[in-house]
């Protein structure tokens, strides 16, 4: 670390170095800055223990289900086996190389200082390191990021070595046999995939119904039907407690309707859901409050309450997703260097999507928030199946659905189940972003014949012909 004069005051303190740590860049070579990370692993959590090595265990997924997909197109593929500690190394190889890379470069940066400990408000102004050092800026970034929710129910102490969060299921050192999931949204889909196309019997214990509950509900049905091929689902189960198996694993005990249930594993990998890290700043010090969730409000500029305090990520951002933190941290950059040209993030249209198997992509509103809302609107759902590269593929499960509005021919939402999902979904992004409407993007463009994207182009056509038939209707 460069000793700097004044080492206790910078001109900006960032406190969280994974998106906070992209936003030095050498517009703000001439700050002296002070970078807060809590000591664990640089770069936050995309890079270590999220969306980066997250899917770098689903892609060798993907290839350990080929024999499934391949049968049905009269390809006899074997699978042998899946070495988890080589695929765990050769991810972490690369993902510790560039955390331990990146901080090595930012502690060599003459304006930088790198803290690698915990950080809290004393005043509006002023950080207490867990060293008792205190530093102070004039103004104040937080990127903290969030955490794995933890279990609110009984544990025996027998067992804690035995449950696992995101943050450390990716490290163990061999597959379990059997593995727990608690919870069902995106982060207990991907690991259930993940797992249990390595070899692993895997269940998925949730006190829901529904798997993935903010998605679209065809969307969320099909993706069920699915999964229960090769998942266990206990579904309206609620966990009340863990203790030790008969058999030194662990135990799951779930009410049903008033009955006991249990459910035996070798691990557990509690994804009930994140929450941010706010809470953990005394962000009451500094005259900042967190909002029903744990969330610290910010305005369309990402201005917290206090002039010269801002937020960006999970720690404001109830998406909990990098790629609004990035366009988070790029638009907090802009404002700090430009207070008299302030822009607003624009949280319109956040995309989403999600690598389990098959994939899921979604952007803009679903059926059940238009219903709930009572807004007109058309639907379209497209199958695979009913385009060339569908019919190469063989495809009965998968699907888009549009959804837009007949008033404007304006796109509301879009959602995809099935291969290059996440791809797929981009150029509707693109649509929703830059106000197009559905007929000229479905006539003034080549489709290229016969890939996969004419599912789209199809679906975009169907709606045309939709709307052309309400606008009759309601004219009549």
């Amino acid at each position: 670390m460069t000793t700097l004069p004044d080492p206790q005051h910078y001109d900006l303190v960032i406190i969280g170095s994974g998106s906070g740590n992209s936003m030095i860049n050498d517009e703000l070579d001439h700050w002296r800055i002070a970078m807060v990370d809590d000591g664990l692993r640089y770069g936050g959590t995309c890079l270590n223990v999220g969306c980066i090595p997250t899917k770098m265990f689903v892609l060798p997924a993907d290839l350990a289900d080929g024999p499934r997909d391949a049968a049905r197109l009269g390809v006899d593929l074997a699978l042998r086996g899946v070495d988890f500690p080589a695929v765990r190394d050769r991810i972490f190889r690369r993902i510790d190389a560039i955390s331990e890379g990146g901080l090595d470069w930012r502690e060599r940066q003459e304006h930088v200082d790198v803290y690698r400990e915990t950080g809290r408000f004393v005043d509006p102004h002023t950080l207490e390191l867990s060293s008792g050092r205190r530093i102070s800026g004039d103004r104040i970034v937080i990127a903290a990021g969030s955490r794995p929710r933890p279990l609110s129910v009984p544990a025996a102490p027998s067992v804690a070595e035995l449950v696992h969060t995101s943050d450390s299921i990716m490290r163990i050192d061999e597959l379990p046999k059997r593995l727990l999931i608690l919870g069902a949204g995106f982060v207990s889909v991907e690991f259930a995939h993940v797992f249990s196309a390595y070899g692993v019997d895997v269940t998925v214990i949730h006190r829901g119904h529904t798997l993935l509950k903010h998605e679209d509900h065809e969307v969320s049905e099909r993706y069920r039907q699915l999964v229960a091929e090769k998942v266990t689902l206990a579904l309206g189960e609620h966990v009340v407690r863990l203790e030790e198996a008969p058999d030194g694993g662990v135990r799951v005990v779930t009410m049903v309707e008033g009955d006991e249930r249990h459910h035996d594993g070798d691990l557990v990998l509690n994804a009930i859901g994140r929450i941010p890290n706010g809470d953990r700043l005394d962000v009451a010090a500094a005259g900042l409050g967190l909002d029903a969730h744990g969330f610290i409000p910010v305005d369309e500029y990402q201005r917290t309450a206090v002039d010269h305090i801002w937020a960006l990520g999970d720690v404001c951002s109830p998406a909990m997703l990098k790629h609004v933190a990035n366009r988070e941290m790029r638009v907090v950059r802009h404002n700090l260097l430009h207070p008299e040209d302030l822009r607003a993030t624009d949280h319109r249209f956040i995309p989403h999507a999600v690598f389990g198997h098959p994939q899921i992509a979604s952007v803009g509103a679903t059926q059940q928030d238009l219903d709930a809302a009572g807004r007109p609107y058309l639907v379209k759902v497209q199958n695979y199946g009913d385009v060339a590269y569908g019919w190469a593929m063989e495809d009965t499960e998968h699907f888009v659905k549009l959804i837009s509005d007949p008033l404007t021919d304006k796109l509301l939402g879009a959602h995809i189940i099935g291969p290059q999902a996440s791809t797929l979904i981009q150029q509707l992004i693109q649509m929703m972003v830059f106000d197009q409407d559905v007929s000229s993007v479905a006539h003034t463009q080549y489709w290229i014949h016969p890939a996969l994207p004419e599912v789209i182009e199809n679906a975009l056509l169907a709606l045309e012909e939709s709307r052309r038939q309400w606008l009759e209707e309601h004219q009549a």
